[in-house]
């Protein structure tokens, strides 16, 4: 019986879980096929740019999700603390509570690195200054502000980093817990 038809959504969905867990050097085309349930030659039928079509969609679905969930919330009305509290829990809610890897994070070792660095630079940047301008409305100097930003993200990463190598989701925890206090003071 054939596999039943999936939307490129869901075939893009399931395509960010396996480049989250081997990145983009170490995925090969029978993980991304058993990932997605399809077959080689379905997958280049959706991506017909191959496994770098494939990321590419990903990060694509990746911006949207950051629009929807973190750009959005920060731009909102409401005091700064409201705002962070929608993105903290965005993020805890992305990354499944610290168990689940950074995509950013994994594409920015090896050949991936190269291929979408434009890319990885954009999330970073925008990710920084959602975080700064809600650090400057609370009143925080614009040359703070942009240092504690960089500093939470530099944080968020390194927790992520810690907690799947120790399979241990408290140090991405103690990093959301301790966010508002170390952006907005």
């Amino acid at each position: 019986m054939p596999a039943p038809l999936l939307s490129r959504e869901a075939v893009v969905d399931r395509l960010l879980g396996a480049f989250r867990r081997y990145g983009y050097d170490a995925a090969s085309l029978g993980q991304l096929s058993d990932a997605t349930g399809l077959g080689r030659s379905s997958l280049y039928h959706y991506f017909p740019g191959g496994k770098e079509g494939m990321a590419r969609a990903v990060l694509d679905r990746v911006d949207e999700w950051a629009r929807e969930a973190i750009l959005a919330p920060a731009l909102a009305s409401g005091t700064p603390e409201r705002r962070l509290s929608q993105v903290i829990a965005a993020l805890d809610s992305y990354y499944g509570g610290g168990a689940e890897a950074c995509l950013l994070g994994n594409l920015v070792v090896g050949d991936a690195r190269a291929l979408f660095q434009d890319r990885l630079i954009a999330s970073l940047r925008t990710l920084i200054e959602c975080l700064a301008r809600l650090a400057r409305e609370k009143g925080v100097s614009e040359r703070e502000a942009q240092q504690r930003a960089e500093d939470a993200v530099v944080r968020i990463q390194g927790a992520l980093i810690v907690a799947r190598g120790l399979a241990d989701p408290a140090p991405f925890r103690r990093v959301l817990k301790r966010l508002p206090q170390d952006l907005l003071g």
